[in-house]
C-alpha cells in the first residue's frame, strides 16, 4: 500500500500515520528524516544537501526526490509507504509522480483530512491557555500566531494539490474534525472500498468456517460413495432384470401357446365324437 497524506496543519496527519503504520506494517517516509539521515549516512545526495542545509536555504526539489528514490529501493519497502510532509507543492507532486513512474510503483491513494481551521485555531488556544495555566513551557511554534501563518502558507502552497490528485482520481476525503478513532476507522473503511487493504477475517471467524468447510466435505464424500455404490448395483441388477423380464416373456408366450393348442383339440374333439355317436346310434336301428 503506498499513501499520501494531505492536510493542514493540526489536522492529525501524525496521528493516523502512526495508526497505519503499525496496522499494515508500513514505512513512514518523513522528508526531515530522510535528510537527516542521508546527510549522516554521507550519501552522494546526502553530501549535497549538508551543505544546502548548513546555509539555512530550502533543500531544492530534486535533491528530495533523490533522497526519495535512495529510500524507496530499501528492502524494508516491500509492504509500502506512508509519505508525510511531501508533496507539498504541485511541481513536487509532479515530480513524485515521475519517480514512481519509472519505478513502476502505483500510489494507491491520497487522503485529505479536511478540517475547520477555525476549530484547529480554537482547539490551540485552549490547549496553550491549559498548559500556561499549568505552569508548563508552550512550545514556541504551538501557538495560534504561529498557526494562523502555517495555515496561510498551506493554502497557498499545498491546497492545489487537493485539485491535482482530484482530477487523477487518487484523492480520498476524510473528515478530520471527528474522534481519532472515528477518523481511523474511516480510513480503514475507504481503503478496504477501494481495494488498497483486503479485509481480514478474525482467527474465531475462521475457525468455524474451516470446520464447517471440513464437515461438508466429509459428508459428501460418503454421500457421494453411496450415490456410486447405488448407481453400480443398479447398473448391475439391470441385466439381471431384463434377463428375468425376458424368460417371463417366453415363458408366457409357451403358456398361451399350449393353451391355445389345448382348446383347439378340445373343439376339434367334441363335435368329431358326437359324429361317431350319431353314426353307431344309426347302426343300432338298423
Amino acid at each position: 500500500m503506498r499513501l499520501i497524506l494531505l492536510g493542514p496543519p493540526g489536522a492529525g496527519k501524525g496521528t493516523q500515520a502512526q495508526r497505519l503504520v503499525h496496522k499494515h506494517d508500513l514505512i513512514q517516509l518523513s522528508t526531515g528524516e530522510m535528510l537527516r539521515a542521508a546527510v549522516a549516512a554521507q550519501t552522494p545526495i546526502g553530501l549535497q544537501a549538508k551543505d544546502i542545509m548548513a546555509s539555512g536555504s530550502l533543500v531544492p526539489d530534486e535533491i528530495v526526490i533523490g533522497i526519495i528514490s535512495d529510500r524507496l529501493d530499501q528492502p524494508d519497502m516491500k509492504n509500502g509507504f506512508i509519505l508525510d510532509g511531501f508533496p507539498r507543492t504541485v511541481p513536487q507532486a509532479a515530480a513524485l509522480d515521475e519517480l514512481l513512474k519509472k519505478k513502476h510503483i502505483k500510489l494507491d491513494a491520497v487522503i485529505e483530512l479536511r478540517v475547520n481551521e477555525s476549530a484547529l485555531l480554537d482547539r490551540v488556544e485552549s490547549r496553550v491557555a491549559e498548559m500556561r495555566a499549568r505552569g508548563e513551557e508552550v512550545r514556541i511554534d504551538d501557538t495560534p500566531e504561529v498557526l494562523s501563518k502555517r495555515l496561510a502558507s498551506y493554502r497557498t502552497l499545498t491546497e492545489p494539490l487537493i485539485h491535482y490528485y482530484s482530477e487523477r482520481r487518487k484523492l480520498l476525503t476524510v473528515d478530520g474534525m471527528m474522534t481519532i478513532e472515528h477518523v481511523t476507522r474511516e480510513i480503514n473503511r475507504i481503503l478496504s472500498a477501494i481495494g488498497a487493504v483486503e479485509p481480514k477475517a478474525s482467527a474465531k471467524a475462521a475457525a468455524p468456517a474451516k470446520q464447517a468447510k471440513a464437515g461438508a466435505r466429509k459428508t459428501a464424500r460418503p454421500a457421494g460413495k453411496k450415490a456410486a455404490k447405488s448407481a453400480g448395483k443398479a447398473a448391475k441388477s439391470a441385466p439381471k432384470a431384463a434377463k428375468t423380464a425376458s424368460k417371463g416373456a417366453k415363458k408366457a408366450k409357451k403358456a398361451t401357446k399350449k393353451t391355445a393348442k389345448k382348446t383347439a383339440k378340445k373343439a376339434v374333439k367334441k363335435p368329431a365324437k358326437k359324429a361317431v355317436k350319431k353314426v353307431t346310434k344309426k347302426r343300432a336301428k338298423r
